[in-house]
């Protein structure tokens, strides 16, 4: 895990006589917080959709229709093709990835081949995925933009979509060679090549439009066969 530290925050704690009394207490809520974090484990059920993050139990609303539309339009283009090409599993808002500190359920995620072929039937904790999609909601953009941003930089998911319903807009960020995300591209037209998933260039109006969608999977399966 590569993590960006904030320098001159740790240099001004390291400068108070007070170090040592901070550090003391902020290891004791982390403590706390794993004790909390295996009750979250235990307590979360399959009909629910949650995350852990911070310490706090974040029990999500019920999306709107727009965002279940995109939700299906993704998993039916990146769904078919990974699954046409055994290239590796694609999970959608129930997988629960574990970071570090924290849990979240992505809207959309894909783990490779290498990765995915040890997942179990069963399996219900999983780890960091190599593209993550989150579909934003005026609940949950600070956070997407926010501490997920950060924490999937951090824990090298090397590839995170950010899509916006209202502006139809689609933010690609890539992991450079510091381990630090950058936009690659924010775009409404277009195609958009999925840097994770070779060979996959997905038309932006299909993510959108369910009839878009269905014309571009009827694609893939005749550039199957």
């Amino acid at each position: 895990m590569t993590v960006v530290l904030d320098e001159k925050l740790i240099e001004a704690i390291l400068k108070s006589p007070s170090a040592t009394v901070w550090i003391d207490r902020i290891q004791s809520i982390l403590e706390a917080e794993k004790e909390k974090r295996l009750a979250f484990y235990n307590q979360v059920t399959e009909q629910e959709k949650a995350e852990f993050i911070n310490g706090e139990i974040i029990v999500h609303s019920p999306v709107k229709k727009e965002h279940n539309e995109i939700s299906i339009n993704l998993v039916k283009i990146i769904g078919t093709y990974v699954l046409e090409k055994e290239l590796g599993f694609v999970g959608m808002e129930k997988i629960l990835i574990q970071c570090t500190r924290n849990d979240y359920e992505p809207d959309l995620c894909f783990f490779n081949k290498s990765k995915s072929d040890s997942f179990k039937k069963d399996q219900s904790l999983f780890p960091i995925p190599d593209l993550i999609i989150e579909i934003l909601s005026s609940g949950t953009e600070k956070r997407e933009r926010g501490i997920k941003y950060e924490d999937y930089q951090n824990h090298g998911v090397k590839e995170y979509w950010i899509i916006d319903p209202n502006k139809k807009t689609v933010e690609q960020y890539l992991l450079n060679d510091n381990d630090v995300y950058e936009l690659n591209v924010k775009i409404n037209s277009g195609n958009i090549d999925v840097r994770e998933i070779e060979g996959l260039s997905i038309p932006v109006a299909a993510i959108f439009d369910g009839k878009k969608a269905h014309q571009f999977v009827k694609k893939i399966y005749l550039g199957f066969e």
